[in-house]
């Protein structure tokens, strides 16, 4: 599938580690701005997929390239992956954000100056998941999606997230409105205890869904309609569009 996407930039901004990194951003459609945080397994058809499904509902999407080659999907088993990602996204990292949150932080301010909009919408997947929640702290971020959020890996009740980062976001959340975190029932990566932990933490700044089934990837792998309706609706509301 080719998504018509009108342009693409290099995005160059410090990690929390100081240290400047940068990614392309594929940028298409007309309308509020949201920004899809990619699954490991990269950028492939599904993706792309729900970038077309945003487009066609009046959002313009932005879609930073985080790793992967863009337009393929890979197997998310692939460890050499899992290493290439691991300085930027600790996927085991309990207790405190990856060092791409303030690269991500610093792109969601871009996309709000460049589009001269109110805000910015986040939709996090799989290991971007939390970063939708914590993003929210920042004043260009209308509203954050976590579908199937999965880290820490093998954290056990601990999120992937500080007590500060929890407390900026509530603080965020409690201003703008809920972050909305879904999954499917059974999914054995996006675990019960994670949306449990969520829950505990935000209380009901954090909305939590649960949708029958065993898939994993709800808005592209394992694409279910209700889940991406529930997102749809959730924008729209955010940016005043119903």
């Amino acid at each position: 599938m080719t998504w018509t996407h009108d342009t693409v930039f290099p995005f160059t901004a410090p990690l929390t580690t100081g240290i400047e990194t940068t990614h392309d951003v594929y940028v298409g459609g007309e309308g509020p701005p949201i920004m899809i945080l990619q699954e490991l397994p990269g950028i492939g058809t599904e993706t792309l997929e729900l970038a077309q499904r945003l487009n066609a509902s009046g959002f313009r999407v932005y879609l930073p390239h985080l790793f992967g080659t863009f337009g393929k999907t890979e197997n998310a088993k692939n460890f050499a992956r899992l290493f290439c990602v691991r300085r930027e996204i600790n996927m085991f990292l309990k207790g405190r954000e990856s060092p791409i949150s303030g690269w991500m932080r610093a792109l969601t301010r871009d996309i709000r100056d460049r589009e001269g909009s109110k805000g910015v919408g986040v939709i996090g997947m799989c290991l971007t998941g939390s970063f939708a929640l914590t993003l929210m702290v920042e004043d260009a971020v209308l509203g954050g999606v976590a579908s199937q959020p999965a880290l820490p890996l093998l954290g056990g009740d601990k999120l992937h997230m500080s007590k500060h980062d929890i407390g900026e976001a509530s603080s965020g959340m409690t201003a703008k409105g809920p972050a909305l975190a879904m999954r499917y029932a059974e999914d054995k990566m996006s675990p019960q205890r994670l949306m449990h932990a969520l829950e505990n933490a935000f209380g009901g700044l954090v909305q939590t869904v649960e949708f029958p089934g065993k898939g994993h990837s709800l808005l592209t792998l394992h694409f279910h309609e209700p889940a991406y309706q529930k997102v749809d609706t959730y924008f729209k509301a955010r940016f005043g569009m119903t």
